[in-house]
């Protein structure tokens, strides 16, 4: 594994050799700090945090504010990543002027290196303004979570041709407007496989089949921390959740048995 940085030229260069990318969401310093140690290319700090460290029941209701809070930890554990983070609802939606202002804060004020947006043909403008002023932008197609009450809930995203064209246009309009990557998130592989040959930037999905350019996974899904619904793209690779309740178990029983401390965890 390089220790060299990633940045959205490696990003580029993985695409031309055919190399996959690696992408996963984090939300704190001390996972920041795994995760880039471990070898991801990209870590992403989602919106998803306001359902896995909030507590929320959508990504909607998420701040900029907190984004750039959550976003500034991370920044602190990524020395080799690159970091990416989402930009939350109405943050880029209600004008050009707003969206570039915000997508400042996530470098100047949180240490981010690039941002992400939702949306294709309806944001592409905004997108164009954004690269513009020397801001890095990774576009989201497909299952849009910010769109959730439009779609009428979380749903896979074109079966149907219509759907499926306009996803199709929007991944070339983002192109266009100068993003370096692209999320497609829940839609059939088939589709994912037409946007990837589409276009020439890379692909990264999340429940889009294994033909994209890379995959990125939630955090907290990856490990098994999150006890909510299981996406059937989600694959655990650990169960770290189960096993944190087993520690914080044994950890109260020691304390009311008057185990712990002993004598090797006190001091003379």
């Amino acid at each position: 594994m390089s220790a060299e940085r990633v940045t959205v030229a490696t990003v580029r260069a993985k695409k031309a050799a055919g190399e996959r990318l690696v992408v996963v969401t984090a939300t704190d310093y001390s996972f920041a700090r795994i995760l880039d140690e471990a070898g991801v290319d990209i870590v992403l700090v989602g919106d998803s945090l306001g359902i896995v460290a909030l507590g929320l029941d959508s990504t909607l209701p998420v701040t900029m504010d907190e984004m750039v809070v959550f976003t500034r930890a991370v920044a602190r554990g990524t020395r080799r990543a690159l970091l990416v983070a989402d930009m939350p609802f109405l943050s880029y939606q209600v004008s050009a002027e707003e969206a570039r202002r915000n997508a400042g804060r996530f470098l100047k004020d949180a240490g981010a290196a690039a941002v992400k947006l939702e949306g294709g043909v309806e944001v592409a403008a905004t997108v164009a303004s954004i690269v513009a002023m020397g801001v890095p932008v990774m576009g989201h197609l497909g299952l849009t979570p910010q769109s959730v009450h439009a779609m009428g809930g979380y749903k896979v995203q074109g079966r149907d041709e219509e759907r499926a064209r306009e996803i199709l246009d929007g991944a070339r309009a983002l192109e266009d407007a100068g993003v370096f990557a692209i999320v497609l998130e829940g839609m059939p592989r088939e589709l994912a496989a037409r946007v990837t040959a589409a276009v020439g930037v890379p692909t990264i999905g999340i429940g889009a089949g294994a033909v994209c350019g890379g995959q990125v996974l939630v955090l907290h899904d990856l490990l098994g921390l999150w006890g909510g619904h299981r996406p059937k793209f989600v694959k655990r690779y650990a169960a770290v959740g189960d096993e944190a309740g087993r520690a914080v178990r044994q950890f109260c029983d020691e304390v009311r048995g008057g185990l712990f401390p002993d004598e090797e965890h006190s001091y003379d």
